[in-house]
């Protein structure tokens, strides 16, 4: 017998004890006499892999309880049980909730045990698709974003800043796929590759651009989407990322129409997470930050600005230190830029030192030589963002 659950719904007590009788040796069941109960269950006793409803219950109905579990537990596969089976019902139950079968009743017992099988080889086939999508695609994320720190440290550890704010206002703001977000903070700036290195130098001291550096900067969202379209599932990812530098005036009519809506809201909260991070490495106060940005009405959606203000900082214990190269490790934070003596930026202030950062600096060292000493945080770093 298997031991992923199966949730069976219905205000029948009989049919539930029926179903127990049938089916306990085969799968491991539960049962619920209402929409209301079955949501207390999935919620104090999930999770669970299948959940079959019946259709016409006092209170809430099937399709309301499904369509429910559909928002609350997306891997929880579903199915209909119903002696109502007029298409109007079927139309509904499928468009609403998202269900994977629908069956009438009476179910010949041999439909519903196969139906039960399929239904818990959907959700191992959800859990899969999740797994590899944590593992693989996160992984070769986080081999791009390792590179980036490698050819242009200053972009990568806004990405890394970013990834905090972005990741934290999506949930705020209860955003879906929250994995589209994450992605879309780490990789926002994958596309200044591209740039010379003082074009960013000037973006994030607030230094003006010549109109050629603009043109550039402004022209990075649009490299850098084209560098990922080409990786499955990232699709909404590289929109996301190509409309970073667009002012929430130019949404205003897109938004009420387009059904593209995640897409531009991750382009909002893009703008809005990025430009924040910007005032703040330039040493302003959060709050006037905010301030600043809300004066800007034509340029942030007010609801991303309100989720940075809702935001709450923790504050941690640290300890600055000024060392020699080899004194560097793992996970200290540069409290300075870390300059070759040559001039280059090798790593910017407020990046945490990573194993090809480190690699990169003491390259550096013994090639070009390292100004030294280099001011670093041991600890945590100073402010981390937290989902109110």
């Amino acid at each position: 017998m298997t031991t992923e659950k199966i949730l069976f719904v219905d205000d029948e007590p009989n049919i539930l004890q029926s179903i127990q009788r049938q089916l306990r040796n085969r799968f491991t069941l539960q049962t619920a006499g209402s929409g209301d109960e079955a949501l207390r269950i999935l919620k104090e006793e999930g999770p669970f892999s299948v959940i079959v409803s019946d259709m016409r219950m006092p209170g809430m109905n099937g399709v309301e309880l499904l369509s429910k579990v559909k928002d609350s537990y997306p891997e929880t596969v579903r199915l209909m049980l119903t002696g109502n089976a007029d298409q109007e019902t079927a139309m509904e139950a499928v468009n609403d909730g998202q269900i994977f079968r629908f069956l009438t009743k009476p179910c010949p017992q041999a439909t519903f045990i196969t139906s039960l099988a399929l239904a818990l080889r959907q959700h191992r086939l959800i859990i899969a698709e999740k797994e590899l999508l944590q593992k693989t695609l996160m992984g070769s994320v986080t081999v791009l974003s390792e590179l980036l720190a490698v050819a242009n440290p200053l972009a990568f550890s806004a990405g890394l800043r970013c990834k905090d704010y972005v990741v934290n206002i999506a949930k705020v703001l209860n955003l879906p796929n929250l994995w589209q977000y994450e992605i879309a903070a780490m990789m926002s700036q994958i596309g200044c590759v591209t740039l010379p290195g003082d074009i960013l130098n000037k973006i994030y001291n607030g230094l003006e651009l010549t109109a050629e550096e603009k043109e550039m900067y402004e022209n990075h969202p649009v490299i850098g989407a084209s560098l990922l379209e080409k990786i499955p599932r990232l699709e909404n990812v590289t929109k996301m990322i190509r409309l970073q530098l667009k002012p929430f005036d130019e949404y205003t009519d897109e938004i009420a129409s387009s059904e593209f809506e995640e897409i531009l809201v991750g382009g909002q909260v893009l703008k809005a997470a990025l430009d924040f991070d910007r005032l703040m490495f330039r040493g302003m106060g959060r709050q006037a930050a905010i301030e600043l940005m809300r004066d800007q009405k034509k340029v942030y959606n007010n609801e991303m600005l309100e989720a940075i203000s809702g935001l709450k900082i923790e504050r941690r214990e640290q300890q600055e230190l000024s060392l020699l190269v080899n004194q560097i490790s793992l996970g200290m934070v540069a409290t300075k830029d870390v300059m070759a003596k040559n001039g280059v930026l090798i790593i910017p202030k407020g990046q945490t030192i990573t194993l090809p950062l480190l690699q990169g600096l003491k390259n550096f060292s013994q090639q070009v030589g390292v100004v030294e000493p280099i001011g670093v945080m041991v600890g945590q770093a100073e402010e981390i963002p937290n989902a109110a």
